[in-house]
């Protein structure tokens, strides 16, 4: 018997990349998944390919940026299924310009979306978990939640943002069996790049060599899995490069400042 036989997992961001892996990994194990995110028939391309029965996945269109709902979507999905046992926080959104060039509605953009989504949304969720006394909840961060890149300011920040508080939620629900996961890729190939906003809030639409040469998003998946079967804490999922850059920011911020100043990363 799988360790997620039957447990209810609700995954955002669930439409392309990580999330529709993390659906696609999820599906192998017996369990009832909730897809959410903002194109409903995207959506339902990653029901179609998860193999489900329309009894065990239930697509729930929405927009985490938008908070003002989370409260009627997490009752719904509890009056569902009956139940909430995984919520997986991975819609996210990136940009690429300059803090003096960068618009403040594209910085409230990016930290409504990684930052505000994730904590409304588990917000939501809480209650029902802590009734039970049981529950997972995962949240998606980023190599860049312990480190920095140029020109991703506001996502650098959404990203530490998001440690700070979900670590704060592990501490606080110790004792009420809550777990916490905070999963930080590095590169993987996605739409990240592409998707990600310019100075002005429109998508850049343009490759990321690093992004495109980076991991499969599929075998990340399932590192988080296996990582939520074995009550991990946190757990880093990069390349060689990225996991030397993180201990080079932590034991010689000074070497790291001169080479991140320098570094070319597209």
């Amino acid at each position: 018997m799988s360790y997620f036989d039957n447990k209810i997992v609700w995954i955002t961001g669930a439409s392309s990349g990580i999330g529709e892996a993390l659906a696609k990994t999820f599906a192998k194990h017996k369990v009832k998944l909730v897809l959410s995110a903002r194109r409903a028939e995207e959506l339902e391309r990653v029901k179609a390919a998860c193999g489900l029965s329309d009894a065990d996945i239930l697509v729930l269109p929405m927009d985490v940026s938008d908070q003002s709902g989370m409260e009627a979507a997490a009752k719904k999905v509890n009056e569902h299924f009956g139940q909430i046992d995984i919520l997986v926080n991975n819609a996210g959104l990136s940009h690429w310009s300059k803090i003096k060039d960068t618009s403040m509605d594209v910085i409230k953009t990016i930290l409504n979306v990684n930052f505000m989504g994730a904590v409304g949304l588990t917000k939501a969720v809480l209650p029902y978990m802590l009734e039970k006394k049981e529950g997972n909840v995962v949240v998606v961060s980023s190599i860049l939640g312990k480190m920095i890149t140029p020109k991703q300011a506001a996502y650098n920040a959404s990203k530490h943002a998001l440690m700070g508080f979900f670590d704060t939620l592990r501490a606080e629900t110790a004792g009420d069996g809550i777990k916490v996961l905070l999963v930080c890729p590095g590169f993987v190939r996605t739409n990240v790049a592409k998707n990600s906003l310019d100075r002005n809030g429109q998508p850049i639409n343009k490759d990321n060599n690093m992004i495109e040469n980076g991991l499969d998003p599929l075998y990340v998946s399932e590192q988080v899995l296996h990582a939520i079967q074995n009550n991990k804490e946190e757990i880093v999922v990069a390349g060689a490069k990225e996991k030397f850059a993180i201990l080079i920011k932590r034991f010689a911020p000074g070497l790291f400042s001169k080479f991140i100043s320098n570094a070319k990363l597209t």
